[in-house]
């Protein structure tokens, strides 16, 4: 027993003790213990304030944990928001595009009064950036033919038609080194030549202007439209833009390089002009 009382741990668990005793008899304003409150609240002092310190760090640390479930609700719920915006712009997005597949299909008719516009996806292409021959989900039972001239919505030349089975068709775009179509360079003093497709060209998505005439001036920049001879494409329709000039020995042989206006690294969509004359 003596050993106990002279352990370091018992003699200040005790004093703890009985210091907690006489803060609670003293508690009371009335306490006639007050004068013994006022004395120990000296030494005690640092004590108190390390357990609020204590308790105040223990309200603010659950008070960080409430912080974080409500910024992780918060964060899903701007979580979903986000992809119900997400959402709503990808069908306001195809709205838009179908919308504007209509408006370009009002505006062939309106341009082509004489053909019927039959709307067409393109469901195959060639390996590479660009194609010179891709397949169509319409077909025979469609009403489509060979040779039926094929453009983009912005009036843009693709090609034709080459051949047509019961529900899918194959379009030979100008790009093909096989496609001759007739131009017309659209500017005064223009005349005919030939938009022609080329093997090395075709891997840059371009063709070539050849056999223009000796008194036209070819220039960067000119506009060549089909001249409506030949009997597949009817005049006006927009082919691409001269973007360069070459010149070689003879004023015969010279030729120009033409950007097609249909964009065939992009093309997605095209419109069949269906015609009923033989």
């Amino acid at each position: 027993m003596l050993r106990l009382f002279k352990s370091k741990w018992f003699i200040v668990s005790l004093a703890t003790i009985v210091l907690l005793i006489v803060i609670g008899v003293s508690a009371g304003k009335s306490s006639r213990l007050t004068w013994l409150r006022n004395i120990l609240n000296v030494p005690l002092k640092p004590v108190q304030s390390i357990f609020t310190s204590a308790g105040r760090k223990m309200e603010d640390l659950f008070a960080y944990f409430q912080d974080i479930d409500a910024l992780r609700e918060e964060n899903e719920a701007l979580r979903a928001e986000v992809e119900e915006l997400r959402r709503q712009n990808r069908e306001y997005a195809e709205l838009k595009e179908k919308n504007d597949e209509l408006r370009q299909a009002l505006n062939l008719k309106s341009e082509f009064a004489d053909y019927t516009i039959t709307g067409a996806n393109i469901i195959a292409v060639e390996p590479g950036n660009w194609f010179s021959v891709f397949k169509v989900d319409v077909g025979e039972q469609d009403g489509i033919r060979a040779d039926f001239p094929v453009v983009t919505g912005s009036r843009g030349l693709v090609g034709r038609v080459l051949y047509a089975d019961k529900s899918t068709s194959n379009i030979q775009t100008i790009i093909d080194e096989e496609s001759a179509v007739s131009g017309w360079i659209a500017k005064p003093g223009g005349g005919h030549a030939i938009v022609k497709g080329d093997l090395q060209l075709k891997e840059e998505g371009l063709c070539k202007l050849i056999y223009i005439p000796i008194e036209v001036d070819v220039e960067v920049g000119d506009i060549i439209e089909t001249s409506g001879v030949g009997g597949i494409y009817p005049k006006g329709i927009e082919i691409g833009k001269v973007i360069e000039v070459r010149k070689t020995n003879s004023e015969l042989d010279r030729y120009a390089i033409i950007q097609p206006t249909a964009d065939f690294r992009r093309l997605e969509e095209v419109f069949i002009l269906k015609s009923e004359k033989k």
